[in-house]
């Protein structure tokens, strides 16, 4: 696993994300340039090689790791909100672009902000599996397809804006858990019990047991209904409530292990908050 500087001042990392994700932000000022008698595509390709030529001054490896990763997060969040406004059947693909993007900064911000010790390049989660990757690419490709030959399929704004609605949802829900769990939120399954690992049932894991989860899985599904993507729609659906019901059954059988009977009652009183997933089943 990639990993940060151990020796980096504590929020160092925080704040080199931010200020390059904000610099990546910043082609939001490129129509502005080509107002001024740039070329479309020259404008971007001048911008882009000043961008990478600019962090490459300023930051030396494994900053330079961080800052082109936030960077791009940044530039493609302005583009999805250049795109968003763009008077096109694309607009929607604009509002996806966004979602995607803040999704995959905020991961590492919150990472680093709120449990420093587990970050890592990894928690971009740019990289977090083949399956994730393919699953991209086909709503991409489902959503251009469609564009192409059934344009006004990609134009039910309503649909849309009830996708945007729940990627809202799920990202400030799995934001919180975050934030609620603090240094006990790790993107990977933890099978050994550190000390300072501590049962955390208030706040939002007082709703749900896998809050966290709960907010990927409406995240994901929304993506899809933002996109009006009739076919990939049912596949998230099947496959992340697939996903994410193995997930909870390895994960809980960790807690029960860690906490015991404080997890067993917990586990009685507050439900997972995915449908149908109940978690492993204990037999006393």
């Amino acid at each position: 696993m990639a990993g940060c500087a151990a020796r980096a001042p504590p929020g160092s990392e925080a704040r080199l994300s931010l200020a390059t994700f904000l610099l990546g932000a910043s082609v939001l000022a490129l129509p502005l340039l080509t107002r001024a008698g740039l070329q479309g595509r020259t404008g971007l390709a001048l911008y882009v090689a000043g961008l990478n030529a600019l962090l490459l001054l300023l930051y030396r490896p494994p900053r330079y790791q961080i800052a082109i990763r936030a960077c791009f997060l940044g530039f493609v969040f302005g583009c999805g909100v250049l795109l968003s406004f763009s008077q096109s059947s694309w607009n929607h693909f604009g509002w996806y672009v966004c979602s995607l993007s803040l999704f995959h900064y905020s991961e590492y911000l919150v990472t680093a902000v709120n449990n420093p010790k587990s970050l890592s390049l990894d928690s971009f989660l740019l990289n977090h599996s083949l399956e994730y990757t393919v699953a991209a690419l086909s709503s991409w490709i489902e959503f251009t397809l469609e564009n192409i030959f059934w344009p006004e399929l990609k134009q039910i704004t309503w649909l849309s804006a009830t996708g945007l609605l729940m990627v809202v949802f799920g990202e400030c829900l799995r934001k919180a858990a975050m934030f609620t769990a603090g240094s006990n939120f790790n993107h990977v399954v933890q099978n050994e019990k550190s000390d300072t690992h501590t049962l955390v049932t208030s706040g939002v894991y007082a709703w749900f047991r896998h809050p966290s989860y709960v907010g990927w899985f409406y995240w994901s599904i929304g993506t899809q209904v933002m996109l009006c993507n009739p076919i990939c729609g049912v596949v998230y659906a099947l496959t992340v409530w697939r996903f994410f019901r193995d997930r909870t059954e390895e994960e809980e059988v960790s807690l029960i292990h860690f906490f015991g009977e404080d997890y067993l009652e917990y586990k009685k009183r507050v439900p997972t908050g995915l449908p149908f997933i109940k978690g492993v089943k204990v037999d006393l």
